[in-house]
């Protein structure tokens, strides 16, 4: 027998909001009544190539409503991609040409079948439809909400206050996405809390073409990266994409702090809440290691986006550096000739971008050659092999003839 107020308390679990959370617990229990699927869109511009683990958080979700009779529709927004949202936004985004967008929804479409079931997801392009609107459909569509109302959104207010320019193209990007509701006729929309403004914008343009049942929605948080400040991003290159390897992928998860590993699990893990509140009990009292839990959670997210195996010798290979302070097996090989500085020997072999970065590492007792510690900048390499190494993550072998 289902347990319809369990599955109503997972949900929930991690998520910011839920607008007409009436709406979407019938819609559950409809499916387990009747057999009835129910739609959910997310909507993604490729304005990237890759996705990363901060996706993943409302991915997640969608996988689990997938098992409780949700069929995603995911949007591609080819069309929306092109104007840039304009959410958190300071000034006007650069306009990304066709090519780069398309290019960049190919790997989109290969990447959220990491997380969400096939055979339960429609993939859909927002030019499908929008190709087809005429002038007169645009104008009507920007005709159903007014200039003030667009101006009470956080960011447009800043930006007008502040009389940094706003282009009418951005006033255009939520409307638009509210449109592409109308078009998919969907039950729920998700997304990031930062995007609560446009979601309801798919609320609003649903009512005004006479949609029923008008959509409701679910925000989730944005995940934090790995500085344990700001929001997972490439910009400020605190993220880890769902494509990156098992090493690289299991070692970073490791390196969060204790506090936020909490947070990752409850907006990350597959484990229920009960789950999550009994680890954390058996770490507060001891009887597991906080290390332990987060090996745990990065076994966990690595073997989802590669496979049980590839994180298992990933954890493997991690203990080995780590903790026995053995060398990994997969070290780059460099070759240079006799007499190379040691400066320049580190930048070659890629474990600094600058003569001034290989020096601080130098000066910050970072550097080892041999696993040996070594602070002599003047340092020059005669023939041989080496292992140069910084810190303990960046290794490089070096042959010298």
């Amino acid at each position: 027998m289902v347990n319809l107020d369990e599955i109503y308390t997972e949900l929930k679990k991690g998520v910011s909001e839920i607008i007409d959370e009436e709406k979407v617990k019938n819609l559950i229990k409809n499916f387990y009544e009747n057999g009835e699927n129910f739609y959910v869109k997310i909507g993604m511009d490729p304005t990237a190539p890759d996705l990363h683990l901060g996706h993943s958080v409302t991915l997640q979700k969608m996988a689990f409503l997938q098992r409780h009779g949700a069929i995603i529709q995911f949007l591609i927004g080819d069309f929306t991609a092109q104007i840039g949202d304009p959410t958190g936004k300071s000034e006007t985004r650069k306009k990304l040409s066709k090519e780069i967008v398309l290019e960049n929804a190919k790997t989109y479409q290969e990447q959220v079948f990491k997380v969400l079931d096939r055979e339960k997801t429609i993939i859909m392009f927002n030019s499908t439809w929008v190709d087809n609107l005429k002038v007169s459909d645009i104008i009507e569509i920007a005709s159903t909400y007014s200039v003030a109302r667009m101006l009470e959104r956080d960011d447009f207010e800043k930006r007008y206050k502040n009389q940094t320019p706003i282009s009418i193209s951005e006033f255009l990007y939520p409307l638009m996405q509210g449109y592409d509701s109308v078009e998919m006729k969907c039950d729920i929309e998700m997304g990031g809390n930062d995007q609560k403004f446009n979601l309801l914008m798919g609320r609003h343009m649903q009512r005004i073409y006479g949609i029923k049942n008008e959509q409701a929605i679910i925000t989730m948080p944005l995940l934090v990266g790995l500085d344990g400040v700001n929001k997972m991003s490439k910009s400020l290159n605190n993220y880890i994409g769902v494509t990156e390897a098992p090493n690289d992928m299991y070692a970073k998860i490791l390196s969060i702090s204790d506090e936020l590993m909490w947070e990752w699990y409850n907006l990350l893990s597959t484990k229920s809440l009960k789950e999550i509140e009994n680890l954390k009990n058996s770490v507060k009292n001891g009887s597991i290691h906080p290390k332990t839990a987060k090996e745990n959670l990065a076994l966990e997210i690595t073997a989802r986006f590669h496979s049980q195996e590839l994180a298992k010798i990933a954890k493997e290979e991690f203990d080995k550096v780590h903790s026995q302070n053995q060398l990994p097996n997969d070290i780059k090989e460099f070759e240079e000739k006799d007499g190379i500085w040691v400066i320049e020997a580190i930048v070659k072999c890629k474990l600094a971008t600058t003569n001034s970065e290989a020096r601080r590492h130098i000066k910050a007792n970072a550097f080892s050659i041999n696993q040996k510690k070594s602070n002599d900048e003047n340092l020059k390499f005669t023939k041989g092999e080496y292992i140069l190494q910084i810190g303990r993550k960046k290794f490089a072998k070096l042959k010298v003839i």
